[in-house]
């Protein structure tokens, strides 16, 4: 563990974080705390904000039972709606899209940012609550 002092603050670090950072710091010529400070200040940029009704609904989680959260993180994208959308980013990357198909794999785009926000919104009230989890107890039960 390394301790590092500043302004009367004392921060001990894990070794594995330590020995990164004086990785880096000697790979960019840079003093160890310059690295840690940068890095921490990269924690200060505001994160994007989300639509109110977006933020309201995420913040509605903390209010849901377990049950309801395992629901949640384990949703997944209609097959029909997954396929749509990969058939669309496939053709995207071999030529252009009409406008309405640009459209259309925006909107499908946008449907697949919030419902994976959602799931991580309720992984995290999940891990907070004590449970664990691996990837595949995000798996539909069905499957």
């Amino acid at each position: 563990m390394g301790i590092i002092m500043a302004d009367a603050i004392i921060l001990t670090i894990p070794e594995d974080i330590s020995s990164r950072a004086r990785q880096i710091a000697e790979t960019t010529a840079q003093p160890v705390e310059q690295v840690l400070l940068e890095h921490l200040k990269s924690l200060t940029s505001p994160l994007p904000t989300l639509p109110p009704e977006e933020q309201a609904e995420l913040d509605a989680h903390a209010h849901l039972s377990d049950d309801a959260l395992w629901t949640i993180a384990r949703e997944q994208m209609p097959d029909e709606i997954q396929a749509r959308a990969h058939a669309l980013m496939s053709q995207n990357s071999h030529s252009a899209l009409t406008d309405e198909e640009r459209a259309e794999l925006e909107l499908l785009t946008a449907r697949s940012d919030r419902l994976m926000l959602r799931k991580a919104e309720a992984a995290t009230i999940l891990r907070q609550r004590g449970h664990s989890f691996s990837q595949q107890d995000f798996m539909p039960l069905h499957e």
